[in-house]
């Protein structure tokens, strides 16, 4: 499934993450949320939801190439797994986000959730919108800088 399109949600005093309507389905046989690994330092931090077996694709892609006995792969694959959460939805089709995850992404009330391809992402609502129009602006040069043909 490919996750896309923005939903502005609150949580609830629990922490609690209704997920859109149209996603339900695709997250119904378990979900993980991870922290994002932004690259930029500095960057807005958000976390994602994934599909539980996608999340595994991912996490093994980021490590096909590693070799299992450096300590920046055991590093990498700590990082991944140790701050990935198994959840599962409610009854009422909503997650409920860790506290250290909150913390992670500066998550209070207001959040968007947007589609991120193969994944959900999680953002504070006001943090989205700032990052979302700065990568907007910078769109035109991103494309153009992909234009590799060789």
């Amino acid at each position: 499934m490919i996750f896309r399109g923005t939903f502005e949600h609150a949580l609830d005093a629990k922490h609690r993450l209704t997920v859109p309507a149209k996603y339900r389905a695709a997250l119904a046989g378990g979900v993980v949320l991870a922290l994002t690994p932004e690259i930029e330092a500095g960057s807005t931090r958000s976390l994602a939801i994934w599909p539980a077996e996608a999340f595994e694709e991912y996490a093994a892609q980021a490590m096909a190439d590693a070799n299992p006995l450096s300590p920046r792969a055991r590093k990498m694959q700590r990082t991944i797994h140790n701050n990935a959460f198994d959840l599962e939805l409610d009854s009422a089709n909503r997650l409920m986000i860790p506290a250290r995850a909150m913390v992670f992404a500066g998550l209070e009330k207001d959040v968007v959730v947007a589609g991120s391809g193969p994944c959900l992402e999680v953002w504070d609502r006001t943090a989205y919108y700032d990052y979302n129009d700065a990568a907007l602006a910078e769109f035109p040069e991103i494309t153009a800088s992909l234009d590799n043909t060789d």
